[in-house]
């Protein structure tokens, strides 16, 4: 499994400030993984060891176990590690794949092709990625050529005057029948619902029922399925395993 769930949750010790660079370590580590450069990193505030696997294209659990972080994955702003970087010429069939993109390489081009713009949407966006793309399963399985009765469009099952919305914190025209537009669409809402609530299972939720009436009326019991979905397909991601 290369994204643990307690790694995934690891935080910082300390809220200090300090430099960060990455840099190829110094002298030959024999203690890596085969098929793995080593990359010496100062952990700076935010830093997560997912996060780090994510950047540099590493597995989450070899980097906890190769700098002995414990069970929980946590960092310590200006500690030093060494990140045990995937050589992208080997390929993986993990969860972390050699260009970065989370959840398990899906043998439909075309969803994979999905799978890869949310991946990518998401990252530019600042969400999780392995939400965004448990969320656009749920809706679409990773399709572009999917319209609801609603008129919701596209992999993330995205409606018109939703993209009109978020068109604001894009700074550019949505055209959400175009695959990068309807994952930016959708992963831009999931990062405005989650400035609106403190709990994931409620920026799901407000994705599938709307802010206001889970404000108004909490979750519909459809709703609470929904969610339950979401977070088991998110699980199944972070775990390196297919969605469904």
């Amino acid at each position: 499994m290369l994204v643990a769930a307690a790694a995934l949750a690891a935080t910082l010790a300390s809220p200090l400030a300090a430099p960060a660079r990455a840099d190829h370590a110094d002298g030959a580590r024999t203690d890596l993984p085969a098929g793995r450069t080593a990359v010496s990193y100062v952990v700076r505030p935010g830093d997560t060891a997912t996060g780090l696997a994510v950047r540099f294209h590493a597995w989450t659990d070899e980097l906890v176990a190769l700098n002995h972080l414990g069970r929980d994955g946590r960092l310590t702003v200006g500690q030093r590690l060494v990140v045990p970087v995937v050589d992208a010429r080997r390929g993986t069939t993990g969860s972390e794949d050699a260009r970065g993109a989370p959840g398990r390489r899906h043998p439909d081009p075309g969803r994979e092709r999905v799978r890869r713009a949310v991946a990518d949407a998401a990252r530019r966006h600042g969400v999780d990625p392995h939400l965004a793309l448990a969320v656009a399963w749920q809706e679409s399985g990773w399709q572009m050529d999917v319209v609801s009765d609603a008129h919701a469009v596209g992999a993330m099952q995205v409606l018109p005057s939703t993209a009109r919305w978020m068109e604001g914190y894009a700074g550019r025209p949505l055209r959400l029948h175009r695959l990068r537009d309807n994952a930016a669409a959708g992963t831009l809402l999931l990062r405005v619902l989650a400035r609106e609530t403190d709990r994931r299972r409620h920026v799901v939720a407000a994705y599938y029922q709307g802010l206001g009436a889970v404000r108004a009326h909490g979750l519909y019991a459809e709703t609470r399925t929904y969610v339950r979905n979401v977070e088991a397909i998110r699980r199944r991601l972070e775990e390196g395993r297919p969605p469904a």
